[in-house]
């Protein structure tokens, strides 16, 4: 028996009717042909991975999130947390992939090797296996354990049904069905160590294969990394301590509904921000008798990335040379402001761009939640939590 979906509700379903509507608005902005999109694209994945792995604790900055992807040398990261990026950037990337292909089969193995391409770094965490011992989620604060995953003699058989029953066609909303696999799969706790980042992975699949947006504009991760400790607690009061299949999930279920309608807006959001800051750095580029092109560096530097020679390269489709020679000439028109030598050079937005940035967000209208107003949370220490075998 797996976890199962608790009926929704009349502000269950406009929630969901809600969520579609604002998918429905990014499908039109996303089919319209935009400079900008690539990059956005990219800072949503970048803050994707950022999120998810920071659940567990393992914390960079955008700037390093998007070094990462682009197979740059991070800025700050060290090189535990880089192999953690890079092992989650691994299996995201073939996630994407995963979503346009015909011949797509979500089974056993598909989950296992998504976990390799997690931890393959790591042989003693013992990637792409089952766990072998039972496990214990133990929370470092106050020194006690929160949950027991189910006997290892039951793993296998469990990841079967639950691989079965998302193979299966279903009414419910695609959010809530992605949600149920999450859950499964934290709650089987199927591996010595990821299962938290496997799970929502495993989420975003399922919204991806649905059509739903592309991977990195329908995933919640981001959502779920600024919101850590009320998704440790909601899966430990749904949890309850140990594997309980029979409890009621409509907790998590509206927690996660609440995470797709606010996510959404902030997409939405950051769409429409990114079209009004482009024309923006248009017009400022005709003033200055500037190129075009170099609003591709400017862009990043407005939303607080710090910008590299060779990111500015591959953005623009440049040679070395001429992106130096532009990047340079950006910081003579007082529009960035370089530091650093040679290859450790960076280059960040000038008070003339950080006020357009300002400018555009004047307007900014604030995310609501679709169930209601909720304590605040965001200024409550971390949870931290760890897996026990």
């Amino acid at each position: 028996m797996l976890f199962q979906p608790s009926p929704l509700d009349a502000d269950d379903h406009r929630v969901v009717g809600e969520i579609d509507e604002f998918r429905r608005r990014l499908r039109h902005y996303l089919r319209e042909p935009r400079r900008w999109k690539g990059q956005l694209r990219r800072n949503l994945k970048a803050r994707a991975i950022r999120g998810s792995n920071s659940i567990e604790g393992y914390d960079v900055s955008l700037d390093d999130a998007v070094a990462i992807l682009e197979d740059e040398e991070p800025l700050d990261a060290d090189r535990r947390t880089s192999l953690e990026i890079i092992g989650y950037r691994n299996a995201l990337t073939y996630i994407q992939q995963l979503a346009q292909d015909t011949e797509f089969s979500l089974d056993q193995s598909l989950v296992r090797s998504l976990h390799f391409m997690m931890l393959g770094h790591d042989l003693s965490k013992s990637p792409g296996q089952y766990r072998k011992k039972t496990i214990y989620v133990h929370d470092e604060e106050n020194n006690e354990i929160v949950y027991e995953g189910p006997e290892p003699e039951t793993v296998s058989s469990l990841m079967a049904e639950l691989m079965d029953d998302l193979s299966k066609t279903s009414d419910c909303p695609v959010y809530v069905r992605a949600a149920l696999a999450h859950l499964n799969l934290v709650m089987i706790h199927p591996f010595r160590d990821g299962n938290g980042r496997m799970a929502r992975a495993l989420q975003t699949l399922i919204l991806a294969r649905e059509k739903i947006l592309a991977p990195e504009f329908s995933s919640i991760e981001e959502w779920l990394g600024r919101n850590t400790n009320a998704y440790y607690e909601v899966l430990a009061d749904v949890g309850a301590g140990s594997w309980r299949p029979e409890r009621s999930t409509r907790q998590w279920i509206r927690f996660n509904l609440t995470a797709h309608h606010i996510q959404a807006q902030t997409v939405l959001r950051r769409v429409t921000e990114a079209s009004q800051m482009w024309s923006e750095l248009d017009t400022l580029l005709a003033k200055n008798k500037l190129p075009e092109r170099a609003a591709f560096a400017l862009f990043d530097a407005l939303i607080g990335i710090r910008v590299r020679r060779t990111s500015y390269e591959k953005d623009a489709q440049l040679e070395p040379g001429t992106a130096a020679r532009d990047l340079r000439i950006l910081v003579s028109k007082g529009l960035l402001v370089a530091s650093g030598e040679t290859k450790a050079r960076i280059y960040t937005a000038s008070d003339e761009l950080r006020q357009i940035r300002k400018n555009v967000a004047a307007n900014r209208k604030d995310v609501v939640n679709p169930y209601g107003p909720t304590e605040e949370t965001s200024e409550t220490p971390r949870r931290s939590v760890s897996t026990v075998t």
